[in-house]
């Protein structure tokens, strides 16, 4: 694909960056068969190919972008399933990325929907605000209908989201290895899975430190990024990268910086890009891995629990296309007992996308239809998903509970049953009933 960038534009990494991958485009389409927005909506302006005609066009003309180019970009989930299918890889990310920012900086949205992205942005980054939001979103919950009438999908849907109460992650910093030790891992907090599901974390540091890894939680590590980026929010994402290489830098060495969501991973994974090559970067974005790629990497702990526990594993995008990793997590499951059943069209998103369920209720409420009519046809009496967004996205309406892998395999190698596993789900194991009181790590 020509462009028209002029020689200042270049100059530009960004651009130049841009450019490249442009030019990679051939528009053989492969990558509209696995783009949601196009399976939903048939319209070549909400497929990869027609995007990056989209951002090719807006990034080469001078002002403000037209409101029709930005409804189309903003319909992109970032699940990059393009990017698997694409036979010229062309780093989709990339333009996305880059269109998304070129967007913030230059286009006035409307008052009410900027006001919306600065709260998310504002609130969904910090965990304190978070727990304050949570809080707050409990009590104005029933308020949803009304949000609804009011035109308001986007508040309405972010109030749907809210979870009941339940313990506070642990702020425990440092958890010693179980028997010998092998290493130190550094293991993410996050802003937003310690707020919906503190759970996971306590089943990471109990799987990774049965496996013999010590496991720190590392003072003045903050968000890892991936939402400011989303949201065109790039120096603020920069500066969120910037701050946690800096406190991982100071804890370490490392031998692995570990997370328990899938949508960190990918931007953690980035880190060296996004901070322009510096070596301490560089250095870290090396030793990240997923919770899931870690364990299949140093081995699972003895299975203690054995059962046929038949489990959906559902693929987070940001896992398999993001990251490449696809068949792993399945495999650790079986590993551990469980009777893993694929999920149909598993390659499609399930509409949560960082914050794309707020920001574009509609088209993730039929994203998230369509995946649990794939879900029911499984028969899984159980679904294994490891991104606390997909988790809060498919939840409230599957009657099978919604379980991060790491919390199964945790199970299974000797820890506490999950808390949403019922009594009747637990006896398809053979396995009896254990009180769902709070455990200690």
């Amino acid at each position: 694909m020509q462009t028209a960038f002029t020689p200042e534009q270049l100059a530009d990494p960004d651009f130049a960056a841009s450019h490249d991958e442009i030019r990679k485009c051939v528009h053989c389409g492969f990558c509209t068969a696995t783009c949601p927005t196009y399976v939903l909506l048939g319209d070549e302006r909400d497929s990869p190919r027609g995007r990056i005609e989209l951002i090719k066009a807006m990034l080469e003309a001078p002002g403000a972008p037209a409101r029709e180019t930005v409804i189309h970009i903003d319909r992109c989930l970032s699940c990059l399933a393009c990017k698997t299918a694409c036979p010229s890889s062309v780093d989709y990310a990339q333009l996305i990325d880059h269109g998304r920012a070129h967007i913030e900086a230059h286009y006035r949205r409307p008052p009410l929907e900027a006001l919306l992205r600065w709260a998310i942005a504002q609130v969904l980054t910090r965990p304190g605000m978070m727990r304050l939001g949570l809080a707050l979103g409990r009590l104005v919950r029933p308020l949803s209908p009304v949000f609804e009438a009011l035109k308001l999908g986007p508040l309405a849907a972010l109030l749907r989201l809210v979870p009941q109460a339940g313990p506070a992650a642990t702020a425990q910093r440092v958890h010693l290895a179980e028997g010998a030790r092998r290493g130190r891992v550094a293991l993410l907090q996050g802003c937003v899975e310690p707020a919906l599901a503190p759970s996971v974390r306590a089943a990471a540091i109990r799987l990774i430190t049965r496996a013999g890894f010590e496991v720190v939680l590392v003072e003045g590590e903050g968000c890892c990024g991936a939402l400011s980026e989303h949201l065109g929010r790039t120096a603020e994402a920069e500066r969120f990268a910037a701050a946690n290489v800096r406190a991982w830098t100071k804890a370490g060495p490392f031998d692995a910086i570990i997370t328990t969501a899938a949508g960190c991973g990918t931007t953690l994974k980035a880190y060296g890009q996004r901070l322009d090559g510096d070596p301490d970067a560089m250095a870290a974005a090396a030793r990240v891995r997923d919770v899931l790629e870690f364990v299949g990497e140093v081995g699972l702990p003895a299975v203690v629990r054995a059962g046929k526990l038949s489990v959906a594993y559902h693929a987070p995008c940001s896992l398999q296309h993001g990251q490449g990793i696809k068949v792993g997590p399945a495999e650790l499951l079986a590993r551990a007992g469980y009777e893993v059943r694929p999920i149909a069209e598993g390659h499609l998103c399930c509409g949560s996308a960082g914050v794309y369920n707020i920001l574009q209720p509609e088209l993730a409420g039929r994203l998230r239809a369509r995946k649990a009519v794939n879900i029911a046809r499984t028969g899984a009496a159980v679904v294994a998903a490891g991104n606390v967004g997909c988790i809060a996205q498919m939840a409230p309406v599957l009657s099978q509970p919604v379980i991060h892998p790491v919390e199964l395999l945790d199970w299974a190698t000797g820890g506490p049953m999950p808390a949403s596993l019922s009594p009747t789900v637990a006896a398809n194991t053979g396995t009896p009933a254990e009180p769902t009181t709070t455990r200690p790590l």
